[in-house]
């Protein structure tokens, strides 16, 4: 090509990067109209609208005015918030009494405080740019003490302080290391912690975006490869309620079923009907606990969607059934990918439909994925949505009342590992490329899912487990860390990653116990399977040609750690399930950093290695091979070693000693927490409850003991027990007081237990007014223990 006009096409030549920032300008005018305030700079729009007192958007279009048109990820309408709005000679100030921000003239600057006039987000010289290739960028000032968390599902240390991040949903197997940068899901929201007080950015904007909090000393910067820039700012004031007031814009996860919470059992795969028999009958045989078996890709007829290999799975219906009256749930896996072939009645229902991502000139889009080449169904689409979600009838019928989404970033096996970005999606007649809409694909499939399976479960919650999402993710999944490996690292690493998705509002995570690839050992199965009990989401899963880590694969004197563990999580549910409640309604993840409870701690805010199960409950796992003791630290308070009672000062790093044996576990003195039994499956419900109370010295604490069926939505009509149990600590007296707020669902269990720690024999007990005489009171001298029974 030589000897035509090619030899002097300009792009032959090295050319610049464009690394030219147009700024915004000074500000030309400035109205008020119905919710929003509007500015107009020499080169830019912007709007500003609150959605709460603590809650405000700005949105920057540079070539015309902003849309107000949210993502899929919002849920949240604003709200009449009174604002008080003065105009000054060189600013503008938007008063909402929790929020006030100061908009500067020349040039044009935003910058926010709260009422008490402490600096939220300031922007920096820089300000909102945009580039001619449509980029777009906000640059930030950083203080000195600020420190980073959330950004969804991230590899690394729990503070992100001086990391940078890109929000692109990537399909990664190879090794996930404190660098891996883009993962499965795409979060674009983080919260910062300054001095104690925490405040958020939720950046509203689907492209691939950046996150930079390492390239500039003083300032940091959120970019987006197209689109407007979109932000929320969250005022807090503590980390609580910054999640609070992000899941209140983004959503919040429905109560799971109880099932759900369960040890769950997986391998890639368990490829025939026999072995999944076999593999249900060896937990009852042996007594392990078991809510959920998992069928991975070669449950399909030629990894077609929607269909059983009938010769792996002769009977896949009765085999359901079977393992249902055996108190065991299957969950099949469910990919995007719909395999190119006219005799398959979901090919052909998608072509006929025109349901399928497809190019702007209408030719269809295909990718090689398990099925070889499949076409893509557009789930930004509502139509195709609701056809994808009807289509699950096949697993309903037969029992399923859980689906996992899988390969739904969407991946792709080429070389960029998705979709071509020019593809073209419907969006309801809203045309967008693929290049907006990747990040919110697997959102899409996970509403089409969720809702589908709800709609025909007849009033049961449905369950699902995504890989790929998009803020407001929690709304209809849970989300496991992806493709780890069985490596003591990746253990250390899922803390920080299960923390970080709690605080970007995805309550209900965890990583594969024992590693998914490469391999694991007994020690570190047994160790994995202890942080495992008290993670939100607990499923074993392991790949094919690697070792198998069924409780029982390394011997008997591991299966009873492993199954002490497993059966540690079922007395520990109750609880469990009353904290998600309460993250159902105010967001607040289950599983938490230190930082959440104690944030003026500054010995909290890089603590990656421990983390707290609700307000008042450390786990600090063992995350070294052939480790017997580890340093924990314990905040301000009194607290009780769990296994024995003993008592540690906080404010204070502890040596524990933690045999193979033993999970490192601390109560907080005032805490009450419930407990049920060991059984075989939720489907056997509790028939005893136990109540225990860590007392403080002198002082008071309460508890809020929720139950429901468990299965059904009927909680969300009041069917519930919900009971106030209020504790008041004197010396040598314990006072309880039982405040029955719901009693509409009526429990199997009739008595409660409780046991008052660190007690004496003399300690008077009363509950309700009335004091108990020492016949209904049991001390145990060995472990310092009151028991009486009482009926609640």
């Amino acid at each position: 090509m030589q000897d035509t006009s090619f030899a002097i096409h300009p792009g032959k030549k090295n050319q610049l990067k464009d690394t030219t920032y147009h700024d915004i300008g000074n500000l030309k005018h400035v109205k008020k109209s119905g919710k929003d305030v509007q500015f107009t700079g020499e080169q830019g729009y912007v709007k500003i609208r609150f959605y709460r007192s603590d809650s405000v958007r700005v949105v920057m279009n540079p070539f015309e005015e902003p849309s107000m048109k949210s993502s899929f990820a919002l849920v949240k309408e604003p709200e009449d918030v009174k604002i008080v709005v003065n105009e000054e000679t060189d600013s503008i100030t938007i008063d909402s009494s929790h929020i006030k921000l100061v908009v500067k003239r020349k040039p044009f600057r935003i910058s926010a405080y709260d009422a008490n006039a402490r600096p939220l987000v300031l922007e920096t010289e820089m300000g909102m740019v945009y580039k001619e290739n449509k980029e777009v960028i906000c640059f930030k000032k950083m203080s000195e003490n600020d420190h980073f968390y959330g950004f969804g599902e991230k590899a690394g240390f729990l503070d992100k302080r001086g990391e940078k991040y890109t929000m692109w949903n990537s399909d990664v197997y190879a090794p996930h290391n404190p660098e891996t940068n883009a993962l499965y899901e795409s979060i674009p929201y983080f919260m910062t912690l300054r001095d104690g007080k925490a405040h958020g950015i939720y950046f509203d904007n689907t492209f691939k975006t950046v996150f930079d909090m390492k390239t500039g000393k003083n300032t940091y910067s959120f970019s987006a490869d197209g689109g407007q820039i979109d932000y929320y700012i969250l005022a807090g004031p503590t980390p609580k309620d910054v999640v609070e007031q992000y899941t209140d814009l983004t959503g919040r996860m429905p109560l799971p079923p109880k099932w759900s919470l369960g040890y769950h059992q997986s391998r890639y795969s368990y490829e025939t009907e026999k072995e999944v028999r076999e593999l249900a009958n060896t937990f009852l045989e042996k007594g392990i606990p078991l809510d959920a078996i998992y069928l991975d890709i070669h449950y399909m007829d030629g990894y077609r969607v929607f269909t059983f290999d009938h010769g792996r799975f002769p009977t896949p219906g009765k085999m359901i059934q079977d393992l249902k009256v055996k108190g065991i749930r299957t969950v099949p896996i469910v990919d995007p990918g719909v395999k190119e072939d006219p005799e398959y009645a979901i090919y052909s229902d998608g072509i006929l439909g025109d349901l399928f991502c497809k190019y702007l000139e209408g030719n269809i889009f295909f990718g090689d994925v398990w099925p070889g080449n499949s076409a893509f169904p557009d789930f930004t689409n509502s139509k195709v949505r609701k056809w994808w979600g009807r289509k699950h009838k096949f697993y309903t019928d037969l029992g399923i009342e859980g689906i996992w989404n899988d390969m739904n970033e969407p991946a792709v096996f080429n070389e960029t590992k998705t979709m071509d970005v020019k593809v073209m999606h419907d969006n309801d007649g809203d045309l967008k490329t693929h290049r907006e809409m990747h990040n919110v694909y697997g959102l899409y499939m996970g509403e089409s899912t969720y809702n589908g399976m709800k709609s025909l479960l007849d009033g049961k919650r449905p369950f699902l487990l995504t890989r790929a999402g998009f803020s407001g993710v929690q709304r209809y999944g849970a989300v496991w860390t992806g493709d780890n490996r069985s490596f003591w690292e990746h253990l250390s690493m899922a803390l920080p990653m299960c923390m970080n998705l709690g605080l970007s509002g995805v309550a209900f995570t965890g990583p594969d116990v024992g590693g998914f690839a490469h391999g694991t050992s007994a020690e570190l199965l047994a160790r994995w399977t202890q942080f495992g009990t008290f993670t939100p989401y607990f499923r074993n899963h392991s790949a094919l040609e690697f070792a198998r880590q069924e409780p029982w694969s390394f011997g008997e004197k591991y299966e009873s750690i492993i199954k002490k563990y497993i059966e540690l999580r079922y007395k520990w549910l109750p609880h469990l399930y009353t904290l998600f409640k309460e993250a159902s309604e105010t967001g607040v993840p289950v599983m938490r950093p230190l930082l959440m409870e104690s944030p003026y701690d500054s010995n909290t805010y890089k603590l990656s290695d421990q983390f707290l199960i609700g307000e008042n409950v450390i786990i600090a796992p063992i995350l070294k091979p052939d480790t017997r003791h580890r340093v924990v630290y314990l905040p301000e308070g009194d607290w009780y070693d769990y296994w024995n009672d003993h008592k540690y000062r906080g404010g204070n790093h502890v040596l524990v000693e933690a045999d193979l044996d033993t999970l490192p576990i601390f109560i907080k003195a005032g805490a009450v927490l419930s407990e049920g039994e060991v059984k075989q499956s939720t489907a056997v419900a509790d028939e005893k409850m136990t109540i225990h109370v860590y007392p403080v010295e002198e002082g008071q604490s309460a508890y809020t003991f929720y139950d429901d069926d468990g299965e059904t939505f009927a909680y969300q009509d009041g069917i519930t027990v919900e009971k106030r149990i209020s504790c008041y600590f004197d010396e040598n007296t314990v006072k309880i007081t039982i405040d029955e707020q719901n009693s509409r669902f009526e429990p199997k269990w009739e008595k409660v237990t409780f046991v008052l720690h660190d007690q004496t024999k003399e300690t008077a007990v009363i509950v309700d007014d009335r004091q108990l005489d020492e016949n209904e009171l049991t001390f145990n001298c060995s472990i310092k223990t009151l028991t009486f029974n009482i009926s609640m």
